[in-house]
C-alpha cells in the first residue's frame, strides 16, 4: 500500500517532464525552421513572411511594406510555402475547377423555379387565384 503512495506520484512526475520537453522540442524544431522568406502564423493566429531571423526576434512583414518585430517564441508555426499560399490567396485552383462544376449544376436546377424565403412572396402565391 505504501509503494503505491510513492509510486503514483512518482509516476506523474515522469509523465508531466516527457510531455514539457517534448513541447520544447517541437518549439526549438519551430525556431529552427525560421527562414527569410517563409510563411508563418503567431500565436495570436496573424500570418505574415518571414523577412529577416535575429538572436531573439524575428522581422515578419504583416502587409505589402510593413514590418514587425515578434519574438521568436510566438511564431505558433512554420508553414509549407502552398499552404501559406492558399490561406493568404484563397483556394488552389483544383477546388476552383470543383466549384465551377457545381455552381454550373446548381444554375441549371435554379432555371426550374426560383425559391423565396420573404414572408411576402409566400403571402403574394397564397393569395394568388389559381387558373383552371
Amino acid at each position: 500500500m505504501n509503494l503505491i503512495i510513492i509510486i503514483v506520484p512518482l509516476l506523474m512526475m515522469f509523465l508531466l517532464f516527457r510531455s514539457q520537453k517534448k513541447r520544447q522540442a517541437q518549439m526549438q524544431n519551430t525556431q529552427s525552421a525560421l527562414q527569410p522568406g517563409s510563411g508563418v502564423r503567431t500565436i495570436g493566429g496573424m500570418y505574415a513572411l518571414v523577412k529577416a531571423v535575429n538572436d531573439e526576434t524575428v522581422e515578419l512583414e504583416v502587409a505589402p511594406g510593413t514590418v514587425v518585430h515578434y519574438t521568436k517564441s510566438a511564431i505558433a508555426a512554420v508553414l509549407e510555402p502552398l499552404e501559406y499560399d492558399a490561406i493568404i490567396n484563397g483556394r488552389p485552383a483544383e477546388d476552383e475547377a470543383v466549384e465551377d462544376a457545381d455552381a454550373d449544376a446548381e444554375a441549371v436546377d435554379a432555371d426550374e423555379k426560383p425559391l423565396s424565403l420573404s414572408k411576402d412572396g409566400a403571402k403574394a402565391d397564397a393569395e394568388a387565384p389559381e387558373s383552371k
